[in-house]
């Protein structure tokens, strides 16, 4: 690989972070036009596709656990148990449905469309019957009390072996869930103790993510401007040294961070054209920690591994190749924009990265910015993405 690609991830990364990149926001879309114009300079011919949404994730789940909260309260009168249970039920299949990539019925109840913008850029060979989509999102997330790394530190200094041996990320939205489910249970058997725990479980659950609604936009260098960083010295590369037998998107979606917006735009635009049997999705989601890792499934309530695992095999096998360093085996109890193409039956694979406590590096914080990033890890993602579109096409390898 040569320099000009580290420059260019470092000029990416380093143009975008200062831009406030809330999902529908003037940033988001001043990021979006960026980097389709960069994308054009690096021989893609982009276009940014403007999309709609409905916000959520923060100040939707806070109303609910308020909602749960008030669920609770009721459930203390006898003859408000039942109507109480039945409401705090709903609450958390709600909260399930949302953040899962439901119907999100409480969404669609509560917000109205707004406006995202994603950005497609073609290159490789136009001609080619296959494709492959390399994946990543231009907005940022807004921080919050929560997203402290040091539990999770202390976790992996004192028990490393444990933290290692767990290939499962810690399942942060279960006791989100079991709130309003302990409030639910506690109305419907009459159990004061499980209902006073669920009712301040649901205040706590209020109280934080009305902090995370309120706080400001992280940079988001590493999350996820990593990924786009790399599309764009993907699109160098490509021109640099052609490749043919298979034509590459890169698609750079709007609003991922409300826990998918943008995506779903693109789904209804692009996936009639695109064949199921000749279609690969790459996601790129935050890959700038000091270890990259291949995602092999994905799931905030129920775990989902992504579609046809002989693709993923094909990835380790185009990094190990290209002697890039990338560890299987790992699954996320995060949603990404990778779980829709999954679920429309595409191959796919997500790169992403970790610390040395098995983190995402200054995950939603404030210090997520352009000279925190491993360049390193951003580097073999973008050895990783050209890798696997040479395999694809049949192409002999280049390495570094």
């Amino acid at each position: 690989m040569t320099a000009d690609s580290t420059e260019t991830l470092h000029e990416v990364v380093e143009a975008l972070a200062p831009l406030e990149r809330r999902a529908g926001s003037p940033g988001e879309e001043q990021a979006a036009r960026w980097i389709a114009a960069r994308l054009s300079d690096a021989g893609c011919a982009a276009t940014v596709e403007e999309e709609q949404f409905r916000d959520g994730y923060a100040r939707l789940i806070a109303g609910l656990a308020a909602a749960g909260a008030l669920a609770g309260v009721a459930g203390f009168a006898r003859r408000l148990r039942k109507p109480a249970a039945a409401a705090a039920a709903a609450v958390a299949a709600g909260m399930a449905d949302d953040i899962s990539n439901g119907p999100r019925i409480a969404r669609r109840a509560t917000t109205r469309p707004k406006t995202t913008w994603n950005v497609v850029g073609r290159c490789g060979d136009q001609n080619a019957d296959r494709t492959l989509v390399v994946l990543a999102h231009h907005d940022a997330a807004p921080t919050g009390r929560i997203f402290d790394e040091r539990a999770q530190v202390w976790l992996g200094e004192r028990f490393p072996g444990i933290l290692e041996r767990i290939d499962t990320s810690v399942p942060l939205w279960w006791p989100a869930l079991g709130s309003p489910a302990a409030v639910a249970l506690g109305a419907a058997r009459g159990r004061r103790g499980l209902l006073c725990a669920g009712l301040a479980a649901c205040l706590i659950e209020t109280a934080v993510f009305a902090d995370i609604a309120r706080s400001p936009i992280v940079p988001g260098a590493n999350d996820n401007l990593s990924a786009v960083s790399v599309q764009v010295a993907l699109a160098e590369r490509l021109l640099a040294e052609p490749i043919e037998g298979i034509r590459v998107l890169l698609v750079s979606c709007g609003a991922e961070e409300v826990l998918q917006g943008g995506i779903y735009g693109f789904a209804a635009r692009h996936f009639s054209a695109l064949d199921r049997e000749r279609t690969w999705f790459l996601s790129l989601e935050t890959v700038g920690s000091p270890e990259l890792v291949m995602l092999e499934g994905e799931g905030p309530v129920v775990m989902e591994d992504y579609h046809d695992r002989s693709f993923r095999d094909l990835v380790a096998r185009a990094a190990d190749r290209a002697d890039a360093p990338l560890r299987r085996g790992m699954r996320a109890r995060n949603s990404t924009d990778a779980v829709i193409p999954s679920r429309a039956g595409y191959p796919t694979a997500t790169l992403a990265s970790f610390d040395r406590y098995k983190a995402l590096s200054n995950y939603h914080q404030m210090t997520d910015t352009p000279e925190n990033l491993d360049y390193t890890t951003v580097l073999h993602a973008l050895v990783v993405a050209e890798a696997t579109a040479r395999e694809l096409a049949g192409s002999r390898w280049l390495t570094r």
